[in-house]
């Protein structure tokens, strides 16, 4: 009497996807270098546009925003104000642009080999860990310029704002790069949405200056990461931990939502990629 396998679709949450990613560990790694090196393969600086972009926005806003329109920093030099904004923001627009096109630039390897899928987004976002970093030496000058210096427990705070950032790149990028799989208007749609976006994010300005309207931005996640950094370099303010709860739990939400609809639709990726 043979044998009779049977083939089933994997079930939408799995222990056995956290294994596998374990077991492909090498491979996530292997992505993540080479988007690296492919970002800034024959370019002249290299790793040094990751200090430009947001170097050049900071001056930008620093003019038109800063001097021009005088706006409100919270008793924070406007430069330095924007900066750390830009640093987180730039973390998460980022990461939002490479991860959802991250199927369809690597279809090439999703139609002819199997690995965990989920693979290819998360290593979209582990390199922004590097631009970050890189970024970050111009925060520590101006930190320095400016005369601040950030308290121990400020310090300690930033891990948890980068799991928080780290979780919403991957929740939103988990979702757009399904949908850019059948559905290639995102690559169009997604500039624009990430510009709106920018503008109810408190980056170029105070979360204070909302007022009432206060709670709206509250549920951006990225409103607590923001005014959190600031709170925790600049010492301005006191960290808000009902705020940071607000952010992870809606980070917890996006990315729950995001890996859902990872998983219900991968198993169609290879036929229409």
């Amino acid at each position: 009497m043979g044998i009779t396998t049977v083939i089933r679709p994997k079930k939408t949450f799995s222990w056995n996807d956290i294994r596998e990613i374990w077991q492909y560990r090498e491979l996530l790694y292997f992505f993540t270098w080479r988007d690296l090196k492919i970002r800034y393969k024959q370019t002249t600086i290299g790793v040094l546009w990751a200090i430009i972009q947001p170097v050049s926005t900071m001056v930008v806003f620093s003019v038109f925003f800063g001097s021009l329109a005088k706006m409100p920093s919270d008793g924070i030099p406007y430069p330095i104000f924007v900066y750390t904004g830009l640093l987180f923001w730039q973390f998460f627009s980022a990461a939002l642009s490479q991860t959802s096109s991250s199927l369809i630039s690597n279809a090439a390897i999703i139609t002819k080999v199997y690995f965990p899928r989920i693979i290819l987004p998360v290593s979209g976002v582990i390199t922004q860990f590097v631009d970050f970093f890189i970024a970050s030496i111009v925060l520590i000058a101006l930190m320095f310029y400016y005369g601040y210096v950030p308290h121990l427990s400020g310090l300690l705070i930033l891990p948890l704002l980068l799991i928080i950032t780290f979780l919403a790149s991957v929740g939103g990028g988990l979702f757009l790069a399904s949908i850019n799989v059948k559905y290639r208007d995102v690559k169009y749609a997604l500039p624009f949405v990430i510009q709106i976006l920018m503008f109810i994010t408190p980056v170029i300005y105070p979360a204070s200056i909302a007022g009432k309207y206060s709670w709206l931005l509250a549920i951006n996640p990225m409103t607590g990461v923001i005014k959190g950094a600031r709170g925790a370099l600049l010492g301005t303010e006191p960290i808000n931990w009902a705020l940071l709860l607000i952010s992870f739990t809606a980070v917890f939400i996006l990315f729950s939502i995001g890996f859902y609809y990872f998983k219900k639709t991968e198993r169609y990726f290879a036929d229409i990629v």
